[in-house]
């Protein structure tokens, strides 16, 4: 399993918010690629990078950001605000590895049908972000009328491989995965699903790892609490999974 820590940008710099609410934020660093230098450092072998101005609405792509981590030579996984094939063209030649779709999956399905004809299964992940059993969008400001598994069936019939699944009103408070929904998901869909939200202690982790159907963890808020090190949340995903495996 994957631990991807998230670096959330905003004007320019590493924030969280709580259950995605803008008015929520702690800003952690004005320096991106200081913080994506120190989870490289601790063994990181992925990015979670979110353009937050993007998913809001509120400004650029944080592209000249985006670049900087890019050239640390570590796959990006890259997501907010990338709602026209314009703009997934722009972010993967600019070198992310695999775009996040939200929004533009509820609204726009037909577009990531054309991602997934032009580049493949792995350069898009779709994400499956719910609050109250709906999935939301626009940068999780509004909630559609359909649920994640009902999203996530819809495109694992037409060829989608990577899901990410975030339970919101857990987002950013550390109240613990939502184990029971991201595995209801994985065993509905049979997408590889990424967890995200709510990621607190190293157990959260090693129950993920041990599940042996959840693909990868997004954290961010453990992280940058200071609840635990990357590398420690490395080790634990590692030991769970060689557990696993006996």
């Amino acid at each position: 399993m994957i631990v991807y820590p998230a670096i959330d940008l905003r004007s320019g710099r590493v924030v969280r918010l709580r259950e995605g609410d803008p008015k929520q934020q702690t800003v952690f660093s004005d320096n991106p690629l200081t913080v994506a230098r120190q989870w490289q450092a601790q063994g990181a072998t992925w990015l979670h990078v979110v353009n937050l101005d993007g998913a809001l609405g509120e400004g650029g792509p944080n592209l000249t950001v985006l670049e900087q981590l890019i050239e640390l030579n570590m796959p990006v996984q890259f997501g907010g605000g990338l709602r026209s094939m314009t703009d997934i063209e722009q972010a993967i030649s600019l070198g992310v590895k695999r775009v996040v779709l939200g929004t533009a999956a509820v609204q726009q399905p037909e577009l990531v049908m054309m991602v997934l004809d032009k580049f493949g299964p792995e350069r898009v992940t779709v994400a499956l972000d719910t609050r109250h059993g709906r999935v939301t969008t626009h940068g999780w400001q509004s909630i559609s009328q359909q649920t994640s598994i009902e999203v996530g069936r819809y495109f694992a019939a037409r060829g989608l491989r990577h899901a990410l699944y975030t339970d919101v009103s857990r987002d950013g408070r550390l109240a613990g995965v939502d184990l029971e929904g991201t595995l209801a998901l994985a065993k509905a869909t049979g997408l590889q699903i990424i967890a995200s939200g709510g990621i607190s202690t190293l157990d959260d982790l090693r129950t993920l790892a041990q599940t042996g159907v959840i693909s990868g963890a997004v954290v961010g808020m453990a992280l940058y609490c200071g609840h635990f090190t990357l590398r420690e949340a490395l080790e634990a995903v590692g030991e769970a999974g060689r557990d696993n495996a006996r």
